[in-house]
């Protein structure tokens, strides 16, 4: 394993260079240059619930658009070449190829926050994916993925950080014109962002994403659109591609709905505003020891955008239900903002984040549970050692962001977490409880000292290091458990 870690580094780094050296400066691919404009009667793309496009890539490679490359005198080299391989003369069927080779170090002391030998992971990713086009109403993309993982002190490890061999993704889609809106349905295993980051994201932290089967429809207008699904979780296994199963216990399905504001709001203004009401049905869902069928209803609110130099981007949701013959009744509201401290693209940035998950009940036989779900959201967004997470949390961190060398992003912050209901437990990313944190009083949790630094080196290739200090306050040390320190450091190639 610690070969093909070292082997793959090398191929990283060779890959993502070689442009570079050949023509002696990073060369932008066109497609990233000049990224197709939609029509104006589109909605936006980057509001659309498929994820952010940056440079052309996407976590998402099926919402990429490379089809200005099947014109051979906009390539740059090889590698755009297999961004558009034409399988009819005329270009409207071809195959889009895409790939990632991750390598990747964790480092983390008192693991579970337990005073034992620290944890080292030695990660290695490799996907493949290809976008068959037929047509400008069909296609089908696929995405294999294998996750390596080899260190000291592991622990059980799931399927998303250690398998041969996964489906990531298979699905069809067809798409195309109805009552001047642009209509789709997406079948098969597909990620799904359209949400809250919060709350739906495919979790790039893991090795393999964050991924669901099932059926996904959308209708999209100049200015609105609505998006339903009906998905069940998938179960990874440890070996090839027969072993990734769909998860008949858990469904998430609903709908989410997007609306273009008016520009002139505020003097100049680009937002946007998702409602949105979902369910997640859980057979075995378990809170407090205790395993039953949990069915949850978000109904919520997202709004996010920019107003001259503020972005904002702030959710509230009620999460309504039965949990066995319990009635659930809960709240999470995240409130997020950053000013840009300048006109150019790379400007600093100050923030600040407000973040609520209600809690209580959970340890309780009967009356309502209060405690709230924080269904497949950003993991790392409050601790990169993955020891927090939006339920019975109250959370604030400050935050500034910029860049003090060219293509070198740096982020730090400060958090404060506390917890509103003392007689609930501490929730860690995985959605589990911090063993015995229900059985101590305090509301303090934790102060969480973190900073990222990200380089691009290339426009395929790209650099990311992590630290975090985790130190443990009231709460964590009355259940007898320790602050950590967490250092990370990986290189992607990507095309």
């Amino acid at each position: 394993m610690k070969f093909v870690w070292l082997v793959g580094s090398a191929a990283i780094l060779a890959a993502g260079l070689a442009p570079s050296i050949a023509s002696a400066q990073a060369v932008t691919p066109k497609a990233a240059a000049e990224p197709a404009s939609p029509a104006s009667t589109a909605y936006p793309t980057s509001a659309a619930g498929d994820g952010n496009t940056v440079n052309g890539y996407n976590q998402s490679r099926w919402a990429e658009d490379w089809s200005k490359l099947c014109d051979p005198a906009k390539r740059d080299d090889f590698i755009d070449a297999l961004k558009c391989v034409k399988l009819t003369e005329d270009g409207k069927s071809y195959v889009t190829f895409s790939g990632e080779l991750r390598t990747r170090v964790n480092l983390t002391t008192n693991p579970n926050l337990r005073e034992v030998q620290q944890q080292r992971q030695d990660i290695a990713r490799i996907v493949g994916g290809a976008d068959v086009h037929l047509g400008d109403h069909f296609r089908v993309f696929g995405e294999l993925g294998r996750a390596e993982l080899q260190g000291i002190n592991l622990g059980t490890p799931g399927g998303n950080l250690r398998n041969q061999l996964a489906v990531q993704q298979l699905f069809a889609e067809v798409k195309g014109k109805a009552l001047g809106l642009d209509v789709g349905v997406r079948a098969g295993r597909q990620e799904f962002f359209d949400g809250p980051q919060l709350l739906t994201v495919g979790r790039d932290n893991n090795t393999l994403y964050f991924v669901r089967d099932g059926v996904r429809a959308y209708a999209r207008g100049k200015n609105a659109r609505v998006d339903v699904f009906d998905l069940n979780y998938v179960n990874y296994g440890f070996g090839g591609i027969s072993d990734d199963k769909t998860n008949p216990d858990v469904r998430f399905s609903g709908a989410t709905f997007g609306f273009r504001l008016s520009p002139k709001l505020f003097g100049g203004s680009k937002l946007y505003l998702d409602p949105f009401i979902w369910r997640l049905r859980n057979r075995r869902g378990s809170w407090g020891g205790v395993t039953d069928l949990e069915e949850r209803y978000f109904l919520g609110l997202h709004s996010y955008g920019d107003i001259g130099p503020i972005n904002l981007d702030w959710t509230v949701n009620h999460q309504r239900g039965t949990f066995g013959n319990r009635p659930i009744s809960a709240w999470q509201a995240f409130v997020a903002q950053t000013y840009k401290l300048g006109k150019a693209s790379d400007a600093p940035r100050v923030g600040v984040h407000f973040d609520y998950g209600s809690g209580g009940g959970s340890y309780n036989r009967t009356g309502a549970l209060n405690t709230t779900n924080g269904l497949f959201g950003n993991n790392i967004y409050y601790s990169y050692g993955l020891f927090l997470t939006p339920t019975n949390l109250l959370y604030a961190a400050p935050n500034f962001t910029f860049t003090p060398l060219k293509g070198v992003r740096l982020a730090a912050e400060y958090g404060f977490a506390w917890r509103p209901d003392e007689f609930d437990a501490v929730y860690r990313a995985s959605g589990a409880p911090w063993a015995g944190t229900q059985n101590v009083r305090g509301k303090k949790v934790a102060e969480v000292a973190r900073l990222q630094a990200v380089w691009t080196i290339t426009p395929r290739l790209s650099f990311t290091g992590r630290y975090e200090h985790f130190q443990a306050d009231t709460v964590l040390k009355r259940a007898n458990l320790k602050s950590s320190d967490f250092w990370a450091g990986w290189l992607s190639f990507r095309f």
